[in-house]
């Protein structure tokens, strides 16, 4: 294996979406192109993983263009998680769209296609970022190319929100987390991820607190408050692109950014030691909870599952802040299964609004039993999010709350299970009201098309199934955090 396989993976996206501008008038092949490009995305992971399970030294690659500036290309086990977990719902997103675009007759379909791709190829850049320099170039790739995705209706509201969610991501990313980075490459001469950590022991823990709050606010895809307005704004997107937003690529970007600057910039016990860190495990103990409490009040399904992101990213963040392995391992662990409940009760809300046109909770009486197949995935989901077994989320959440006992944080275990409560009161009356409560009479729609419904059987089932098969999963947490302590 070369350091070409690293390039295929940002290049195959691409090449696929220069094949769809191509077949703009042939919709059939142009769906056939974003399917097969999504499946051969896939397979080069599979083949960098099994690598990776026989021990085989990874290609890397580096290109200096600057003295003490260079593109850097290297996975380490995080890297792989977050790829996979992209790769493998952008081929279930694209089955997905297929029913979602066809079945709302939505303008436009060949440029969304086109802007996926090119949003999965910046999310591979950011898994594969040996730095921060290169993640920084496709973390801000990822956003420019998200903004046409968001103001995909084109109307004057989506515009507007568009606007916000480009203002946000991109003025907290150069007034915060770009000058971080450049402070860091100049204190530690180099901005390269390193085992450990990267600052010398003559850096003071004011500098070090200073950093750490930059990169919390200014890495604004994880969407700590009050960073956070652009999320609920990109809610006037098409379905599918929500669930890129919210479960594939941008807010888990965010994150797993979060995590490689704990570990791998900071290292834990050098941010253990730092007293601003128990100020930003309250920060983000407060997002997680205010964020619920706002989701309460939400009669808006998408703008609830909105709020919903904010909080459950905000357990990451607080679970790689509280510097514990079984915390950090959680918080790696909920990359993945927030990905995958989140994903389907995207899903599902899309389904609803193309087989009825309802958005609103209200609307949703008996619905349960008009998309039986809809509301049960749904369910699935929402029991991910609460943390009920046998679903996924009780796993990671094990793990963060297990992280949180261990670190002794009683804010962190406080702001976990609180949030938690929050979450089954927000998320059981959905589905209380979909199957016990009655349809209105001039109810007779059935299920979305069934590529839509496919997808997000696909996705609940994996969620169902994380719950009994995450032990790979686990041991790439455990590898990732062992290679960043050892």
């Amino acid at each position: 294996m070369t350091a070409t396989s690293l390039f295929l993976l940002i290049l195959t996206p691409l090449f696929g979406g220069v094949l769809l501008l191509l077949a703009n008038r042939r919709p059939n092949l142009r769906e056939s192109i974003t399917l097969i490009t999504a499946t051969l995305l896939i397979a080069q992971l599979a083949l960098i993983l099994q690598s990776w399970w026989a021990q085989e030294l990874l290609p890397e690659w580096r290109y200096d263009w600057l003295p003490g500036l260079s593109f850097y290309f290297r996975f380490d086990a995080l890297g792989l998680i977050f790829a996979g977990l992209a790769s493998l719902l952008w081929l279930v997103n694209s089955i997905y769209s297929i029913g979602y675009m066809r079945g709302n007759e939505e303008a436009n379909q060949t440029r969304f296609y086109f802007f996926f791709t090119v949003a999965i190829a910046a999310t591979m850049g950011v898994a594969m970022a040996g730095n921060l320099l290169t993640l920084f170039f496709f973390y801000e790739l990822l956003t420019l190319s998200t903004y046409p995705l968001v103001t995909h209706k084109g109307d004057e509201r989506t515009v507007k929100s568009a606007r916000v969610y480009l203002g946000i991501l991109l003025t907290s990313s150069i007034a915060l987390f770009l000058p971080a980075i450049i402070w860091t490459s100049v204190l530690a001469g180099t901005s390269d991820f390193r085992v450990g950590g990267i600052f010398p022991e003559t850096v003071s823990a004011t500098v070090l607190s200073v950093l750490l709050l930059l990169y919390l606010f200014g890495i604004g895809k994880a969407a700590v408050m009050p960073v956070h307005r652009w999320l609920p704004a990109a809610m006037v997107a098409p379905t599918p692109v929500s669930a890129l937003l919210h479960a594939v690529a941008v807010v888990k970007a965010g994150v797993f950014t979060i995590i490689k600057v704990v570990v791998l910039i900071f290292g834990i016990d050098v941010l253990a030691a730092l007293p601003v860190s128990e100020l930003a495990i309250w920060l983000a103990s407060f997002t997680t909870v205010a964020a619920s409490v706002v989701a309460l009040r939400q009669q808006n399904l998408k703008r609830l599952l909105a709020y919903s992101t904010i909080g459950q990213l905000a357990y990451v963040v607080l679970a790689a802040l509280l510097t514990t392995r079984t915390a950090e391992a959680g918080a790696a662990l909920h990359l993945v299964v927030h990905g995958f409940g989140k994903i389907t009760l995207f899903f599902a809300a899309g389904a609803i609004y193309v087989a009825s046109g309802k958005t609103e909770l209200h609307q949703l009486n008996g619905i349960g039993r008009l998309m039986p197949v809809t509301m049960v995935a749904f369910a699935i989901g929402a029991l991910s999010m609460i943390g009920v077994p046998p679903t996924a989320g009780f796993i990671s959440k094990w793990f963060m709350i297990s992280g949180a006992l261990e670190a002794g944080s009683v804010v962190a275990l406080t702001a976990l299970l609180l949030s938690t409560a929050l979450n089954a009161g927000y998320f059981l009356p959905v589905v209380y009201r979909a199957f016990w409560l009655p349809a209105a009479e001039n109810d007779r729609h059935g299920e979305a098309p069934w590529p839509a419904v496919l997808a997000l059987s696909i996705t609940a089932l994996l969620t169902l199934a994380l719950f009994w098969f995450h032990s790979p999963l686990l041991t790439l947490a455990w590898q990732f955090l062992e290679g960043a302590s050892s």
